[in-house]
């Protein structure tokens, strides 16, 4: 390389915002993710708060100007917001259209009609993991409740043999497989492959979901012996519409975004030419936006127009869908300054640097940082966002693969261990009638398996691929 393109490059690349030792640093990072720890779990404030809090105290224990630390936290929101924001909204009103539909409960009745006896937890992993690609964790909770509860009561089952199954389908999705916002945020900071990503987390959750799911709801029933509680089930959201969508048309609608991605990493392995036209069409249509901008379109047509929806009534179903996200957004927004400002304080740089002496693997490194930002903070999106944002530089080297791999890393890395400061243990607790041990030795026993067995095979895929 000449030394004017060593220069050019450099010039691409902007500088740390402050030039404080490696010591400092650490103290800075140390610092700035204890405000947020603190200001979310003692002070109960929002994650957007706590977020933008603790990036302005990062940049000022690391020794930066304030207002460099102000502009570092707003582009690095802007850029995450810009990148995800819009994939996030999509998938918002695809999982809408699909509940409001009937879609959703068209699948599950079919799977349940189809099933029964010992084959019924393993029904519930394949609804809850279909459903759960296009939904948000709680929305697909609320959503898989009612489903769980009847089968528990009607078929006289332990309600962690019917329930951990369909919240392991849950959680797997939502912290391993795009387009859910964690993985995505994950794949942009470390400029990982998409398609490769989701081909390999398809891979890496069908095992982990296996050993968290059904294997683990043997035991999980034995600890936790507890009926479907008895109050009134919530109502389904087909039971008040004449018609809903058939199982096909459902399932088609939801997958085709999975399938047009996949699709895309295949084409880029064949052609492998970026100039030919077969691969520039599926670099456009294999793209998250537009896989989820057609989902959305053909759910219209496909949910939305059999279940008897109006224009205006398919409307109002978008709005709905938007509304919720709005705190989700400006989380990740934020979750995205505090990358931005980890990364103009120098921080990746400094883990670079250090980890050159260390013998721990860049993918296990991720996995443990990820670990302890979810203990904390009790975020499974906070902590994919900020691991993401730190171990970013190590990936600047890695192949294609493995920087998928270091994605997955850190999403296995973010469910571990769900306890008293997560949202989704005291949902889980509250739906199914759970004392706090119980909720523990069930929910967040599943969650660490999830965890530990998807970190575990990220590590293996490692060493052969």
């Amino acid at each position: 390389m000449t030394r004017l393109s060593v220069e050019m490059l450099a010039a691409d690349t902007p500088p740390p915002i402050t030039s404080a030792g490696h010591a400092q640093l650490g103290i800075a990072v140390l610092a700035g993710i204890a405000v947020i720890v603190l200001l979310i779990t003692k002070y109960k404030l929002h994650a957007f708060l706590a977020l933008t809090i603790g990036s302005l105290a990062l940049g000022a224990f690391a020794g930066a100007p304030l207002d460099k630390a102000i502009i570092s936290f707003t582009t690095g929101l802007g850029t995450t917001v810009a990148g995800v924001g819009v994939l996030i909204a999509l998938g918002a009103i695809l999982g809408k259209l699909l509940a409001d539909s009937g879609g959703a409960d068209e699948i599950v009745d079919t799977i349940l009609a189809k099933a029964g006896g010992r084959s019924m937890p393993w029904a519930m992993v394949l609804i809850a993991s279909v459903i759960g690609l296009p939904l948000f964790f709680e929305v697909g909770i609320v959503l898989l409740i009612p489903v769980v509860l009847m089968v528990a009561k009607r078929g006289n089952y332990s309600l962690m043999r019917i329930g951990i199954p369909a919240l392991a389908g849950l959680s797997v999705m939502h912290g391993l497989i795009p387009p859910h916002p964690g993985p995505l945020i994950a794949i942009d900071a470390v400029k990982a492959n998409l398609g490769v990503t989701l081909a390999l987390g398809i891979l890496v959750a069908i095992p982990t979901v296996i050993i968290a799911g059904p294997v683990f709801s043997r035991f999980a029933a034995r600890w936790v012996d507890v009926p479907a509680p008895d109050r009134m089930l919530p109502q389904r959201p087909s039971e008040e519409l004449e018609r809903r969508p058939g199982f096909g048309a459902t399932l088609a609608t939801v997958l085709l975004p999975v399938v047009l991605m996949l699709a895309k990493a295949l084409v880029d392995i064949v052609v492998d030419d970026p100039a030919h036209k077969v691969q520039r069409v599926f670099d456009v249509i294999g793209s998250p936006l537009i896989a989820l901008l057609a989902a959305v379109i053909v759910g219209i047509f496909t949910l939305g127009r059999p279940a008897g929806f109006t224009g205006q009534r398919i409307s109002e179903t978008v709005e709905k869908g938007l509304m919720p996200i709005a705190g989700i957004l400006l989380i990740v927004g934020a979750g995205g300054g505090f990358k931005q400002t980890l990364i103009d304080c120098g921080v990746g740089q400094m883990i670079l640097d250090i980890s050159k002496d260390w013998s721990i693997p860049a993918l296990l490194l991720g996995w443990l940082i990820a670990v302890a930002i979810r203990l904390a903070t009790g975020s499974a999106t906070v902590a994919t966002v900020s691991a993401a944002g730190l171990v970013a530089p190590l990936a600047a080297d890695m192949s294609t693969t493995h920087a998928a791999l270091l994605v997955l890393a850190i999403g296995a890395g973010s469910l571990f261990f769900s306890h008293v400061n997560d949202a989704g243990f005291w949902l889980v607790k509250e739906y199914f009638g759970l004392s706090v041990g119980q909720t523990i030795k069930t929910w967040s026993v599943m969650e660490t398996i999830i965890s530990v067995v998807a970190g575990g095979l990220v590590l293996l895929l490692s060493l052969v691929i």
